[in-house]
């Protein structure tokens, strides 16, 4: 695969991740909201071959008001390689007036339970 298939991958990832913590797009639509990528950091670390098995794990970094930090981890289920971590920040957005705005309280406290620590690869390398 090429770097498009890959971000395409984590991108299906960033949407089925924030619909589980309720950010769905029946709730963006009705509420005129958005969400914008902010910064990503990937890092490739298996080479992937078109038609592997693959499944991505999510894992939220951190949760502040109108922030959402968290990495993606591309996964070979066939031997539990990592094949790719991306680190992703996302604003969530007023989709009218363009600016950010605070995210639902129901949707941080189902965030922040599922926060956790992810080792990343360019802490690794120093």
């Amino acid at each position: 695969m090429n770097v498009m298939w890959y971000v395409g991958k984590f991108d299906e990832a960033t949407w089925f991740f924030l619909n589980r913590i309720g950010l769905t797009r029946a709730f963006l639509a009705a509420q005129r909201r958005g969400m914008a990528a902010v910064e990503q950091r990937i890092a490739y670390l298996r080479e992937v071959r078109a038609g592997d098995a693959l499944a991505v794990d999510t894992t939220p970094l951190e949760v502040r008001d109108k922030v959402l930090r968290f990495v993606h981890r591309m996964v070979v289920p066939d031997t539990g390689e990592t094949a790719a971590v991306m680190m992703q920040a996302t604003v969530h957005l007023d989709a009218q007036t363009r600016k950010s705005t605070a995210f639902p309280a129901d949707v941080r406290e189902r965030a922040r339970a599922l926060v956790g620590l992810v080792e990343l690869p360019w802490d690794a390398r120093g």
